[in-house]
């Protein structure tokens, strides 16, 4: 993917009145990036009454789409800077965000967490926060909205932001920077706005703009064996590259063992004479001299992975039957499939409430998040979640149905 090609990926969080729909219309519509029907739906509407094209009658025209239920197509919810585009990750509610983060269907790489400045604080707001904090986002960027409810008040602002880095301090968030705007009137949202001359900050904006992208393509190589083959009487391994890239010739190392190996050949589909390879290409390899390598094993460029047999970890239990403590369950991140057990449960919650459940639990509900020690039959190859994201991300199996999303921070 081209540099210009790819769009960051960011979430935006809120209670649910605080104004999400509102915001993401905002920047459709300031950026030039509403889609060209929804455009001219909007045209058509304000024709008939004889009034500009309004923002409010963009906003209308997304918000119907949601009454019927149909959602602003995730997938397709871009806009653009000058810098670069944007991918708005839609998170429908806390629970299915959760559950998409952990299992890859989305990796948010940025957050917006949207708090009305009327309202403060809410129990969802809470709860979303604590996503973000035990996902371990670090680009976040909170959004006090409806400034104009509180007549622009710099004191009012300032007497929030200060509530607010302290609740997020205590789940270990800590956002880089906390902007009063007005969705609906456009407020510092895409432009800065003399109504509160008294702030100098940035615009949502030119904060994103300030966010780095993940590049996984520049990170160490992870290579995790999926399989080998004898073709030609040559032992060919194929897999996936998570991260970084791979040059024949090169020497690696082989996790668990530690070995270091030498890649004598790389095989391309339907090409020949390669010579690299780079991340999320599925390739294959073969390797100098006589090594037993099998699905599983990982190939890495350096050894700042983790290698242990006992994990820690956040994870989110997505099956109705609950968890006991000492039961045998599979652990998978990526081509890794090792039985093991959860050896200590050290706290959890309930991400609707974001109550503390309980500390030293000996068992795990349905929808409950839990910090867990994972003690497992043999070692196994894992980084952050922040770092190299497929690396750090895993799913527990139980009778061969996956019961638990997790990550490691």
């Amino acid at each position: 993917m081209g540099e210009e090609e790819r769009a960051l990926p960011i979430v935006i969080v809120g209670h649910v009145d605080h104004g999400k729909s509102t915001l993401i219309g905002r920047l459709l519509y300031d950026t030039g990036c509403l889609p060209a029907d929804k455009y001219a739906e909007i045209q058509r509407s304000s024709e008939m009454l004889g009034r500009i094209v309004e923002f409010a009658f963009a906003m209308d025209c997304l918000e119907e789409e949601r009454s019927r239920g149909i959602t602003i197509d995730t997938t397709q919810t871009f806009f653009k800077t000058p810098k670069r585009r944007y991918v708005i990750i839609d998170a429908p509610g806390h629970k299915e965000f959760l559950k998409n983060m952990i299992t890859g269907t989305s990796q948010a790489e940025a957050a917006l967490l949207i708090i009305d400045a009327f309202e403060g604080i809410r129990d969802q707001t809470k709860r979303h926060a604590y996503i973000l904090g035990m996902l371990g986002l670090k680009q976040i960027c909170v959004l006090l909205n409806k400034i104009d409810l509180v007549h622009y008040s710099k004191d009012k602002f300032l007497e929030l932001k200060t509530e607010i880095t302290d609740f997020l301090n205590q789940l270990n968030v800590h956002p880089t920077f906390i902007l009063p705007i007005s969705a609906i009137h456009g407020d510092n949202v895409a432009n800065p706005s003399e109504k509160i001359s008294w702030f100098d900050g940035p615009t949502v904006l030119q904060a994103l703009d300030t966010f780095h992208e993940l590049k996984v393509e520049e990170k160490p190589l992870r290579f995790p064996i999926q399989d080998s083959y004898r073709i030609d009487g040559k032992k060919i391994l194929v897999g996936r590259i998570e991260s970084g890239r791979l040059v024949k010739g090169e020497s690696l190392f082989l996790l668990p063992e530690k070995k270091k190996v030498i890649i004598k050949s790389i095989h391309k589909f339907m090409e020949s004479e390669v010579t690299t390879a780079s991340c999320e290409e599925s390739i294959g390899i073969s390797l100098q001299g006589r090594h037993r390598v099998e699905r599983g094993h990982i190939l890495t460029g350096d050894l700042s992975s983790m290698v242990s047999d006992k994990i820690k970890a956040n994870i989110f239990w997505m099956d109705s039957m609950g968890y006991r403590a000492g039961e045998t369950l599979l652990f998978r991140c990526v081509t890794q499939e090792i039985p093991c057990r959860i050896e200590k449960i050290n706290k959890k919650f309930d991400p609707a409430s974001m109550e503390l459940i309980e500390k030293d639990a000996s068992s795990i509900k349905g929808a409950e998040v839990a910090d867990i020690l994972i003690q497992l039959d043999q070692k196994v190859v894992v980084d952050p979640f922040n770092e190299i994201p497929e690396m750090g991300r895993f799913v527990l199996e139980k009778d061969g149905r996956p019961v638990a999303g997790g990550i490691i921070l």
